[in-house]
């Protein structure tokens, strides 16, 4: 485990934004938050994709991944939520005026 890791609990806030919309290709080698995790380590390290330790799937399947995700808008949708959980929590409306 890694510092940059999602907790259980803070997976179950955004683990819904990465299920697949087309459930033909639902099967997947790497669970989903192992994926997830994998590029918040790359995020947090500030490394290339290339460097990941051994320990984390290839990089060409963790940089797929995210690139995907980046182009359906995921990132933006867990960051909107995420911004919103996080106001609501300081007595703040979830979204700004």
């Amino acid at each position: 485990m890694y510092d940059s890791d999602l907790s259980n609990e803070e997976w179950v806030l955004v683990e819904h934004h990465f299920d697949p919309k087309d459930q033909r290709g639902n099967a997947h080698k790497h669970p989903k938050k192992l994926i997830v995790d994998t590029i918040l380590y790359v995020v947090k390290g500030g490394i290339t994709w290339r460097l990941l330790p051994n320990d984390f799937p290839p990089w060409k399947t963790i940089y797929g991944h995210f690139s995907r995700w980046n182009k359906k808008g995921t990132w933006t949708a867990v960051l909107n939520k995420l911004t919103q959980l996080h106001r609501q929590k300081e007595g703040r409306e979830p979204t700004p005026s």
